[in-house]
């Protein structure tokens, strides 16, 4: 009777430590995220210029992202490659630990007279989606404040080439955008992101 008693206890006991997935998210979020941080930089924060900074990114935009990647939705160098190897579970895991990490922007040399008229390009064309100046991904957005410019630059490129799916809201907006402003519009743009702390 008491080896059962202590079997019952034992198997409660497992059970309860592999069914709480919150304590074992954290902990896996964070050894997972290790394996990103060569390319997006310690928690998140890109120290590269092609690389994005991904840190405080809303965990349904990172999710979203990866699906996209490993089913080839979504153009890539390499990132087809790599979400391939990750399960859902890990993806939710990572993608729960990058929304929790405070971005660290690093300063980078911007042009004043291209970043107001980006200023004004943003508010009209972008605030509506890209709330509080590029920094602040709420609904899916993504964060473009003091994002790399290359990767701007190579982002604008691949909507524009229709490498990479425009959403909806976003391919109207840009189309007007670059229909009255022309290209210059795009470099202007992306030194306002750049140039946001």
């Amino acid at each position: 009777m008491q080896h059962k008693t202590v079997y019952a206890a034992l198997l409660m006991t497992g059970g309860l430590l592999f069914n709480s997935a919150p304590a074992w998210a954290i902990d896996a979020g964070a050894m997972l995220a290790n394996t990103c941080s060569g390319c997006h930089g310690t928690n998140g924060s890109s120290v590269g210029p092609a690389t994005p900074t991904i840190a405080g990114s809303s965990k349904d935009t990172l999710m979203e992202a990866m699906k996209a990647y490993a089913d080839g939705t979504r153009h890539s160098t390499i990132m087809n490659r790599i979400a391939k190897g990750y399960s859902a579970v890990q993806i939710e895991a990572m993608a729960d630990y990058f929304s929790k990490q405070t971005i660290v922007r690093t300063p980078q040399q911007t042009d004043a007279a291209l970043a107001k008229a980006g200023a004004k390009l943003h508010k009209d064309y972008c605030e509506k989606c890209h709330e509080d100046n590029g920094s602040k991904d709420e609904d899916g957005s993504s964060i473009l404040a003091g994002q790399w410019m290359p990767y701007l630059q190579y982002s604008f490129a691949d909507f524009k080439s229709g490498a990479r799916e425009t959403p909806k809201k976003m391919k109207t907006k840009l189309e007007e955008m670059l229909k009255k402003h022309g290209d210059a519009s795009v470099d202007q743009l992306t030194h306002f992101y750049a140039s946001q702390k």
